[in-house]
């Protein structure tokens, strides 16, 4: 089995210089978490594009939840968008429903055209969906998405581990709308690795467990070091539970 993909959420300059440090292969840049994540301003995004060489997947959302803000809110979305686009971000992360929990096909088809190819992650609004099979059949020939962001459930990993193994024996099985790698992310505990490598997981998303001190606190390069080593062990050692992170 490949070595397995480490993204971490990234506050600043300096969570991704630590991020990068631990052994982390890809950010994912935001603010304001306590909104569960926002797109950052552009001068965020270049200094982390310029204080690491990983990847960086940047936000696009203005607001808590899943809903694009109406006509005002996508229209200043496509303007952060081409803004970072200008800068040099190549990489992004996003994903809007309706209010009945349904995807809304129209903003993310708008919000693409700004993003002309680039490669996305369709994050966990997946999880908030009234169906996330259909979901996945709608988006499934959409250009650049390479990536769903999920725990499987809106409670969580530890929720949604079943939910997770069964989508992950599809993604194995290319069956159409389960191509795009599975990350997993959303209260993630390195004691649910191993049944997720099992499964063939091989991407995972971390955000608070990265911070032992908390999300005051910035990334600790020790802290993501701890889970690159775990994920390239063969096979995983059982790890006591840690701190729940806050969904994302």
């Amino acid at each position: 089995m490949s070595r397995p993909m480490l993204e971490v959420i990234a506050l600043s300059a300096a969570d991704a210089t630590a991020a990068q440090s631990g052994g982390a292969d890809r950010l994912e840049l935001v603010t304001d978490m306590a909104a569960d994540g926002l797109t950052p301003d552009i001068a965020l995004f270049r200094a982390v594009r310029d204080a690491v060489t990983i990847p960086v997947r940047v936000m696009l959302r203005l607001s808590a939840g899943f809903t694009v803000g109406g006509d005002r809110g996508l229209a200043e979305l496509a303007a952060r968008a081409r803004e970072l686009r200008s800068e040099g971000a190549e990489e992004f992360v996003l994903g809007f429903l309706d209010e009945g929990g349904k995807l809304d096909l129209a903003a993310t088809e708008n919000l693409l055209l700004e993003l002309g190819g680039c490669s996305w992650t369709f994050h966990r609004a997946v999880d908030h969906a009234a169906d996330r099979h259909a979901v996945r059949q709608e988006l499934a020939e959409l250009p650049g998405l390479d990536t769903y962001l999920t725990a499987g459930s809106p409670h969580g990993v530890a929720d949604g581990l079943p939910v997770l193994t069964a989508e992950a024996e599809r993604h194995l099985a290319g069956e159409p709308g389960y191509t795009p790698c599975l990350l997993i992310g959303g209260g993630l505990r390195l004691d649910q690795v191993p049944p997720l490598r099992e499964a063939g997981v091989d991407a995972f998303h971390i955000g608070a467990a990265a911070r032992p001190g908390g999300w005051t606190q910035p990334v600790d390069a020790d802290a993501v070091r701890r889970w690159r080593l775990a994920l390239d062990r063969e096979p995983l050692d059982h790890e006591p539970p840690g701190v729940p992170a806050p969904a994302m």
